[in-house]
């Protein structure tokens, strides 16, 4: 099975409306940028994103939002994106807010094959509204479903052909878990090489969990809030 695409159009082949999405990253760390750019320029509409956050106004997934393709975002930050912010409370954008710990394991989960899990993360807030409780030692925990996706889209330092992946840093936050969880899953990479070259003790996600791969022509690495010492 050849799995290696030209560029991040043909990856995303038969990403169509209404879907579900998973998109690696912490913040603009490690997030598949050339496949949103090309979902970007697609006319595919009535997405369901799935990610840590939806990027700045002009990179990540805030080009996705700010051309109207994402009918529901669930994340657990809202960010330094102020059309996000916007559409979220103008009721344009539907929007499921998780905690962040809660998000990375209902995605582990996902691909681990595990329908669903307690834990005490938001009991007693809204995010428990509707949901089972049960008591373990003594604490109440609510349950919490697992996430998938159609398309999983993630991101890494290195990959071979066969799709095996090495994450570099934070980049390792949600990739990782979201590229187990996706139907299919979509890996852009810095840097493709050959079977062998990959030290199989280092690497993060097997090739079995990934269907295609490319080599990124750039990747901006742009900083969320940059903030400097006074000199």
């Amino acid at each position: 099975m050849n799995k290696v695409c030209a560029d991040a159009g043909a990856a995303i082949a038969g990403i169509r409306n209404d879907m579900t999405l998973m998109l690696g990253g912490f913040g603009l760390c490690g997030i598949p940028e050339n496949c949103i750019a090309a979902l970007s320029k697609s006319s595919v509409t009535g997405l369901t994103c799935i990610s840590n956050n939806a990027g700045v106004d002009d990179f990540g997934l805030g080009l996705l939002l700010k051309n109207r393709q994402i009918r529901k975002m669930v994340a657990s930050y809202v960010g330094e994106n102020a059309e996000f912010e916007r559409q979220m409370l103008s009721g344009e954008l539907e929007v499921d807010l998780i905690p962040q710990g809660s998000l990375a394991e209902r995605c582990r989960a996902g691909g681990a094959g595990i329908p669903a899990f307690f834990t005490p993360a938001g009991y007693g807030t809204e995010i428990a509204e509707g949901k089972e409780v049960r008591h373990f030692n003594g604490k109440p925990h609510i349950l919490e479903s697992a996430l998938t996706a159609d398309f999983a889209i993630v991101k890494a330092w290195k990959g071979d052909t066969l799709g095996n992946l090495v994450y570099k840093g934070t980049a390792r936050n949600f990739n990782p878990v979201m590229a187990m969880a996706g139907k299919i899953t979509i890996a852009e990479v810095e840097e493709l090489v050959e079977p062998g070259e990959l030290d199989p003790n280092y690497i993060h996600t097997p090739g079995v969990f990934v269907q295609r791969i490319f080599q990124g022509p750039k990747f901006e690495k742009r900083i969320e809030q940059r903030t400097v010492r006074e000199k």
